[in-house]
């Protein structure tokens, strides 16, 4: 029987925490802990003609300690247009976007006002294109040590991606070779429908 586990909240997730969600019993997303900088939780990472890219959705603080689920998204500048425009750049060639493009495009045209709804809304898409099954829910308060479920909310992170991911096919790999653990849309537009058998390996 697979284990029950509890993420972290994450922006378009990377391929290891996706292979982490499809091969769980029960998944629990945190949305109680306290946001920290220069995490997954408003940050992705895609691979570009210029290499790879940290997409970081800019938040509202107000206050040190902020729960994940009370984070409000900033839109003093235009930072929807400039995901969008680098995802599409970015995977324009690549075999599936334009299968997937209508999917995506909507959340970088109306405003989301918290982060956590944003998140979500992105993951639901990715679960249902991708094939996961897996039932999600988020949690109502923190446990510092759930005895419940395996603990992955500190085990992906942008600083320490996770190198050992299995290779498939990526638009850059002749020019930079085959970069590991990027955004969940690499591997969405890179392999599509066989995306899931990926993560399965």
């Amino acid at each position: 029987m697979a284990d029950n586990i509890i993420l972290s909240s994450a922006y378009l997730a990377p391929v290891s925490y996706y292979r982490a969600l499809a091969g769980s019993g029960n998944a629990l997303i945190e949305q109680c802990d306290h946001y920290h900088k220069q995490t997954y939780r408003n940050r992705c990472r895609i691979m570009t003609g210029n290499g790879v890219m940290e997409l970081s959705v800019p938040v509202l603080k107000s206050g040190n300690k902020v729960a994940v689920r009370d984070l409000k998204i900033a839109y003093v500048e235009s930072w929807q247009q400039v995901h969008w425009r680098a995802i599409a750049s970015a995977y324009n060639s690549s075999p599936f976007f334009e299968y997937y493009r209508d999917d995506f495009e909507p959340f970088y045209t109306k405003k989301t006002e918290y982060l956590i709804d944003f998140n979500m809304g992105l993951m639901e898409v990715v679960n249902g294109l991708v094939g996961i099954k897996t039932p999600i829910s988020l949690s109502e308060e923190y446990v510092p040590t759930p005895s419940a479920c395996i603990d992955l909310r500190d085990s992906f992170s942008p600083k320490n991606p996770n190198l050992e991911e299995k290779t498939y096919y990526q638009v850059f790999d002749q020019k930079y070779g085959f970069k590991p653990d990027l955004s969940i849309l690499d591997l969405l537009f890179n392999m599509g429908p066989e995306s899931l058998l990926v993560l399965k390996k």
